[in-house]
């Protein structure tokens, strides 16, 4: 799996984006993704796997309190997006999604006829 920039569909330009930190662990059965997308609403998160790339987009709903002004800001884009190409042994059709405290988990499994599997021996 590779990190790549690609653009956006539908935009005549390239738009700024925050890379999220991802976490990738791969084990015998596929891999997780752990992305931090802190300020980001459930509703505003869009995942798709689109042939062998995977985007993940956060729209940040970070408000000032009125009458109140920002000193300092960081953040100074209002969304997050990453994409990957996925191996061709993953299972892009299986992938699920957990969404919590502004961690996104993503979990990928291999494909099925790659999976590690037992084979039992009959004694003759």
């Amino acid at each position: 799996m590779s990190d790549q920039v690609v653009k956006r569909e539908g935009a005549t330009r390239e738009e700024a984006a925050l890379l999220p930190p991802v976490d990738v662990i791969e084990d015998t059965g596929g891999i997780t993704l752990y992305a931090d997308l802190p300020g980001v609403p459930k509703d505003k998160l869009d995942i798709r796997v689109e042939g062998d790339t995977l985007t993940l987009e956060g729209e940040l709903s970070l408000t000032i309190p009125e009458g109140m002004e920002a000193t300092h800001a960081e953040v100074s884009l209002p969304r997050y997006r990453r994409t990957f190409t996925l191996s061709k042994e993953l299972d892009s059709e299986k992938v699920t999604a957990e969404f919590q405290h502004g961690v996104l988990k993503l979990r990928i499994p291999k494909a099925e006829h790659l999976q590690p599997r037992k084979i039992s021996v009959q004694v003759a």
